[in-house]
């Protein structure tokens, strides 16, 4: 039985995009980054293997629980050239981000927790602002908004009468 020719097994960009969700500039960062990769045509276009959706959703699903690009890329990296994601390969990498996520989440619930303490304006009025001042670490260095930069005063300039 005859083989049908890799490149019918490729995508276009427009194809993987249009498959994967992603934006066709998404994936054109996603290959700046290293996370997927595609060979050029003798009419210089980019082809994925079909390999790619995979590894495209891979990358989206660890965004979407805010892990790093980097991180991402690394993962991918530990993985054997060119195989794609495999569900036991996501569970493995998901369980080390696990630990991360979680002290994420411990901050985003002692950032609620102290929400109505702070008034939010950012001008440091408070002598403790849990949020953009914690245990006044601004006021040791400086007086006055931390938001608004330190004017200093620049010496009268004399002109002539």
């Amino acid at each position: 039985m005859p083989q049908l020719p890799q490149t019918l097994h490729e995508l276009s960009v427009g194809q993987l995009s249009a498959r994967s969700g992603a934006a066709v500039s998404a994936l054109h960062f996603y290959e700046s980054k290293g996370l997927i990769s595609s060979r050029r045509t003798s009419g210089n276009q980019r082809r994925y293997s079909r390999d790619a959706l995979r590894r495209v959703a891979f990358v989206r699903a660890a965004q979407r629980v805010g892990i790093p690009l980097a991180t991402i890329r690394d993962a991918l990296a530990s993985l054997p050239e060119e195989r794609t994601p495999t569900r036991d390969d996501w569970a493995r990498l998901s369980e080390t981000w696990r630990q991360e996520l979680d002290e994420r989440i411990k901050q985003l619930h002692r950032l609620r927790d102290h929400l109505t303490d702070c008034i939010g304006c950012g001008c440091l009025s408070l002598e403790t602002c849990v949020l953009s001042n914690p245990d006044d670490i601004s006021g040791e260095r400086i007086t006055g908004s931390r938001l608004m930069p330190e004017r200093r005063q620049a010496p009268a300039e004399e002109h002539p009468s």
